[in-house]
């Protein structure tokens, strides 16, 4: 479904492209909690890749905003089409190596292809069928794709059904998963429909 290759370097600046304009939208808000102003206040992650994505390990700053007002310094971290909540693999990675792992016949083919362990995958494919399939963003996205996606067959099932090349579906998953990758900002899908 994926070639590996296409997941390097440009891919990535892409998708930070996408993550800086949401950070950009969500500074000019207020702060929730006081109406102070937003301020810039990345943190570093250590993402991985896996064999699937090996360019990805270079992008580790996740974009963050804090307030300015003195006694709040609330924090505000916006969704992300980068990260997948606080999972160390890119998010990318966690859906197609969770596609891998559906498709491969044997534990040991998808740790050569992915480079990620067979207990890690399973994690990721029990998530993908039972966490997941409860949250607004698969909700909203079986709303608009009919037949609804097989919830035994997702990611592959949602990829599958969504336009576009490889990269270009793949980026649009992510968007559409963006708003579970963070608990501080719960209306951050306005902010990621601004940006695509």
């Amino acid at each position: 479904m994926f070639d590996p290759i296409e997941l390097q370097r440009e891919f990535f600046e892409g998708l930070t492209t996408i993550d800086a304009a949401i950070v950009e939208r969500a500074a000019k808000e207020p702060c929730r909690d006081c109406g102070g102003p937003l301020y810039r206040c990345d943190y570093p992650r250590k993402p991985r890749g896996g064999l699937l994505a090996i360019a990805a390990e270079t992008f580790g700053r996740r974009f963050s905003l804090c307030c300015g007002r003195d006694g709040c310094r609330h924090r505000v971290t916006p969704p992300s089409v980068r990260f997948l909540g606080r999972r160390v693999y890119v998010g990318a990675v966690v859906i197609l190596a969770s596609a891998v792992a559906l498709a491969m016949a044997t534990a040991s083919a998808v740790v050569r292809t992915t480079g990620i362990s067979t207990r890690t995958t399973r994690r990721w494919l029990r998530w993908w069928r039972g966490a997941f399939t409860t949250s607004t963003p698969f909700v909203e996205l079986s709303a608009r794709l009919v037949p609804a996606p097989e919830r035994r067959r997702v990611p592959t099932s949602l990829l599958e059904r969504l336009d576009g090349d490889g990269p270009v579906r793949l980026s649009k998953l992510m968007a559409w998963l963006a708003p579970i990758t963070t608990t501080s900002c719960p209306d951050g899908s306005r902010f990621v429909r601004g940006a695509m």
